[in-house]
């Protein structure tokens, strides 16, 4: 990139700053009024740092509604191997914020997978940082038999990741307690960037289902709850 276009592309986003101060702010003013003291968001939301992810937007949530947590290939280290940023956020959201959600989402054609399936050390040997934090990862790779990194395997693993960063959320001592107490959730989703389509992670199947059988079956569940409540 050209300092002429590293010029032009901060300008655009200047150019967005403005839009927003000046449309976008004042039609939800109230909104960032409410917002102005305190967050009380409800999920904890782990995705890819690509910059084709957008959480709010695939979810249609306001600000205020997900606690957000990036990261190259979506990964959560199991508690212990790397303490840090993902483990902090980790902790604050379920013990500070109390969220009763957290969705660990993978998405397609991820260039972390990418690299998992097909490393190239000329190319890691320069970011040994990302070496080190994609071993966290190693073990989906390990549960897969594929020969390419197209992607059909790329999307296999990102799926398998998913669940095996689920397995690690696990892990983490606050997580563990909040399952432990039924105050707590986790849910997996895998987004695939050119048709646009969610799908959910079942984990008594450990396959992925449609987000309108989700749905159901978590209206089914809350239907059974409510009953069960009620008589006794």
């Amino acid at each position: 990139m050209t300092d002429t276009n590293a010029r032009e592309t901060l300008i655009d986003l200047l150019h967005g700053v403005e839009r927003f101060n000046t449309e976008v702010f004042p039609k939800n003013r109230e909104l960032f009024a409410s917002l102005a003291d305190q967050q009380s968001p409800g999920t904890l939301f782990i995705a890819c740092a690509d910059s084709r992810v957008n959480p709010s937007l695939i979810t249609q949530t306001k600000p205020g509604e997900l606690f957000v947590l990036r990261n190259i290939g979506n990964i959560v280290p199991a508690y212990g191997e790397m303490l840090g940023g993902v483990s902090s956020a980790i902790e604050y959201a379920v013990l500070a914020l109390k969220v009763s959600h957290i969705i660990v989402c993978g998405h397609s054609d991820c260039g972390a997978m990418k690299a998992l399936l097909d490393p190239d050390p000329s190319k890691l040997a320069k970011m040994p940082t990302v070496a080190s934090w994609l071993r966290n990862a190693e073990a989906a790779r390990a549960v897969l038999e594929v020969s390419d990194a197209g992607p059909a395997s790329v999307r296999s693993l990102a799926e398998q990741n998913v669940l095996l960063q689920i397995s690690h959320l696990r892990t983490h001592p606050a997580v563990a307690a909040g399952l432990a107490r039924n105050t707590l959730t986790l849910q997996g989703w895998f987004y695939d960037i050119p048709s646009g389509e969610v799908v959910i992670l079942d984990e008594a199947s450990r396959h992925f289902v449609s987000v309108h059988d989700a749905i159901e079956t978590l209206r089914a569940a809350t239907a059974a709850s409510r009953a069960q409540a009620q008589s006794a």
